[in-house]
């Protein structure tokens, strides 16, 4: 009843799908390239060559379109990670506008108007009010300068 569903042309349409299924749940450029060598395996099934070199053919146009195109999709597909406000901040100059003290627990520096706890990286280092530092890091909602 249900033979014409295990002939090698729905066998390979149900694996194009199911990779494309996963590519659209996962959205992470991780199956796109079997579905690839899945359609040419279909497209082979179709015109009746034989099983085992729909097998190669799908592993070798797979293959293929995983070295090729892979760092292409990495590099230009995919969303890059935008650095968000605080990230920015990592190496960039800020002005201390109240004197950092760890000891004491005081100190505040500004970078692009917004003020912000700040902490020196040592707690022999004390800062002066006025002075240019850099960011270091970022612990929670305090930055850390040298």
């Amino acid at each position: 009843m249900f033979e014409f569903l295990v002939t090698p042309v729905f066998l390979w349409l149900a694996f194009m799908v199911i990779f494309l299924a996963a590519e659209i749940i996962t959205v992470g450029l991780t199956s796109i390239w079997f579905a690839g060598g899945a359609l040419v395996a279909l497209i082979a099934a179709m015109a009746g060559i034989s099983p085992v070199i729909q097998v190669v053919l799908f592993l070798a146009v797979s293959i293929l379109l995983l070295i090729f195109t892979r760092p292409f999709a990495v590099k230009y597909v995919k969303p890059h990670n935008v650095k968000t406000n605080y990230e920015e901040l990592i190496g960039k100059e800020v002005q201390i506008t109240q004197r950092i003290d760890n000891r004491e627990g005081t100190g505040k520096a500004v970078f692009n108007g917004q003020e912000w706890t700040a902490r020196s990286i040592t707690d022999e280092t004390v800062w002066e009010a006025g002075a240019v530092a850099h960011v270091a890091e970022i612990r929670g909602v305090k930055l850390l300068v040298k």
